[in-house]
């Protein structure tokens, strides 16, 4: 059973910085590809970054330049770091995951919601 636990959350002023965390318990097979969503007040929930079992990241164009995508593989743990918030980057932010495809690929990003895996989320607030 995979456990998705987001931190890091809170209000920043904008142009400020904040670096999310996700704790992903279970098997790690399970979460080998892993990414992020957000849903501002209101909106969809749109995909914004994400990172494969191979490493190779990909970011929404509304937040490349300014997140950046990581994942420590020994402790099973997702980051975000953001950079130069902006009033628009409040949200709640989510974590999922999900295996790999035969072959080892991951979802696209604009595939990501179809991740098995989604954690409860915390909430980023850019004034």
């Amino acid at each position: 059973h995979v456990q998705l636990v987001e931190s890091g959350g809170g209000s920043v002023q904008a142009g400020g910085s904040l670096r999310l965390s996700c704790a992903a318990s279970g098997d790690p097979f399970s979460t080998a590809c892993m990414g992020w969503f957000r849903r501002p007040p209101g909106k969809e929930r749109e995909a914004i970054a994400k990172i494969d079992a191979d490493g190779r990241m990909k970011y929404a164009d509304s937040v490349k330049g300014r997140f950046t995508i990581s994942k420590d593989n020994a402790k099973n743990t997702l980051y975000l770091q953001m950079d130069s918030l902006k009033p628009d980057d409040t949200a709640m932010y989510f974590c999922v995951a999900d295996g790999t495809f035969s072959g080892g690929y991951c979802y696209t990003l604009a595939n990501m919601y179809n991740y098995n895996y989604w954690g409860q989320g915390t909430q980023v607030t850019v004034s």
